[in-house]
């Protein structure tokens, strides 16, 4: 069975570091035998079908896939970047699911922390909330929703849960709203 999913790779293309050109992740994925493979933007965002996965199991196979991608980035890049595959109904969850109105918010306010692992609510039991509104954030299903009026760039609250002390052991990689909103309408486009 055909299986759409979203790659999301961390920390790549920043400030001329770590350059992944989409034109060849899109080579790595397909050489991985992925179809319809496309990207967006430049912060690695990618969406590919595939059939090796097991339909039965998402979780296991985006494992499985996130594995097989990092070590084909490393082959070919040179460097390991850590990446996160989701599938298009997990995508979609999150997105409905968000706790605040996306739909009255401007994207840079508004971002899904998706996690490699589960939002254990004791690893943000420390901090204190009201210290930072009106930024807030929100624990769902391997992500952390993150509200911040000012944007990412500006935000206390952000620096705080990206403190290894917090998130020790996970992959973190955020995506504003509008890149949410695009990677759950390509998955679904297919």
């Amino acid at each position: 069975m055909t299986q759409t999913y979203a790659l999301l790779l961390r920390g790549i293309n920043v400030s001329g570091h770590r350059k992944v050109p989409m034109a060849e992740l899109r080579s790595v994925l397909e050489g991985l035998g992925h179809q319809d493979v496309r990207t967006y933007l430049q912060s690695g965002n990618a969406v590919f079908t595939t059939d090796s996965a097991d339909a039965t199991d998402s979780a296991a196979s985006a494992d499985t896939l996130t594995a097989e991608i990092e070590d084909a980035i490393e082959e070919r890049f040179g460097f390991r970047v850590d990446c996160l595959v989701r599938d298009a109904d997990y995508l979609a969850a999150v997105a409905a699911a968000c706790p605040f109105p996306a739909a009255e918010l401007e994207g840079k306010q508004l971002h899904a922390l998706y996690l490699s692992g589960p939002a254990d609510p004791e690893r943000f039991a420390a901090i204190d909330r009201e210290a930072y509104r009106p930024e807030e954030f929100a624990l769902g299903d391997r992500v952390l929703y993150l509200y911040v009026p000012e944007g990412l760039g500006r935000s206390r609250l952000a620096e705080v849960l990206a403190r290894p002390s917090v998130v020790k052991g996970l992959v973190v990689t955020a995506r504003n709203w509008n890149t949410v909103a695009k990677l759950v309408e390509m998955t679904r486009e297919d």
